[in-house]
């Protein structure tokens, strides 16, 4: 098992940030008037598409 990092200060901002603009990227596709499909994948059972 591996040994879990502990962040502090700007460190931990910058890898939040980088955590969030990730997750931004992800989703604003997905709003407004040409906003595309997505395919939401689970481990078992048919994809949702939304």
């Amino acid at each position: 098992m591996a040994a879990k990092m502990i962040a502090f200060d700007e460190d931990a901002r910058r890898g939040l940030e980088r955590g969030m603009n990730q997750l931004a990227d992800a989703v604003k596709v997905t709003l407004g008037p040409k906003g595309r499909n997505v395919v939401l994948e689970k481990k078992w059972g048919a994809p949702t598409i939304t």
